[in-house]
């Protein structure tokens, strides 16, 4: 059974740019109802995806957070070169953390951090998510039982290398959160099971932004842009974009 994977969106429609980040393991489906939302707005929106995301699980294995990183640099240039001067940026889990990360490496008009990680795993447990990620993905397909246990022994006999630099990601940017200037919403799911819910109030605390803002959905988990309160948050994050002084 072939799937049809998801694919990198660009809804073009007023002059205010965002780029959407999904997060590891993640895919633009997961910000594309939040990019739909802010179209129909009069926002124009770009969700890369990064190397080995949206595809088969055994492309993900070589990759890591340095080329994901120039995804996200790669969108964002994107957007400069097609005229889009003031770019506001929206980003889940770990597209939370590379939305920091452009806090401080480029102009961003505003940031939002949705359920972004700012403590460390250890590539034990991340492993895990990616095994779970792999398999999911295999059921996805249409695969059955004993294919899929398989094709999971194959996947096992590849370690993900990778995964120490995503935790030294992870360290470098909580490191210089302080650096953050820009303004900042900042959106956590009391429900979260995934992450250390305290990564957002590190982020808020430590983020200079004299306008800065936090809340917490005490209805949804990680994955928050499809969880219950999506509408919420859409609204939420329109209403942040909204107060930003954009020149257009």
């Amino acid at each position: 059974m072939r799937v049809s994977q998801p694919k990198p969106f660009f809804f073009k429609a007023g002059p205010r740019a965002v780029l959407l980040l999904h997060g590891f393991t993640g895919n633009s489906a997961d910000v594309r109802m939040l990019g739909r939302f802010l179209e129909k707005n009069g926002y124009t929106s770009i969700a890369p995806h990064y190397a080995g995301h949206g595809v088969e699980p055994e492309k993900l294995i070589p990759t890591g957070p340095e080329d994901w990183w120039q995804d996200v640099e790669s969108a964002y240039e994107q957007l400069k070169e097609e005229g889009y001067e003031e770019i506001a940026v929206a980003g889940l889990s770990l597209g939370g953390v590379f939305a920091l990360k452009l806090g401080y490496t480029f102009p961003i008009k505003g940031l939002v951090t949705m359920c972004a990680p700012m403590y460390m795993k250890t590539t034990e447990l991340m492993y895990e998510g990616v095994l779970k990620y792999a398999r999911e993905y295999k059921k996805y397909e249409g695969k059955d039982d004993a294919l899929i246990e398989e094709e999971m022994k194959k996947f096992q006999e590849r370690p993900m290398e990778s995964l120490q630099y995503l935790r030294e990601l992870i360290q470098e940017v909580r490191g210089q959160v302080d650096h953050i200037y820009a303004p900042l919403f900042v959106v956590q799911g009391t429900l979260d099971d995934v992450i250390d819910t305290d990564s957002a109030n590190v982020i808020y605390d430590q983020a200079e932004s004299i306008d800065k803002q936090i809340k917490w959905y005490e209805e949804s988990g990680h994955v928050i842009t499809l969880d219950k309160e999506k509408e919420q948050l859409h609204e939420d994050i329109l209403e942040f974009l909204e107060s930003l002084d954009w020149s257009v």
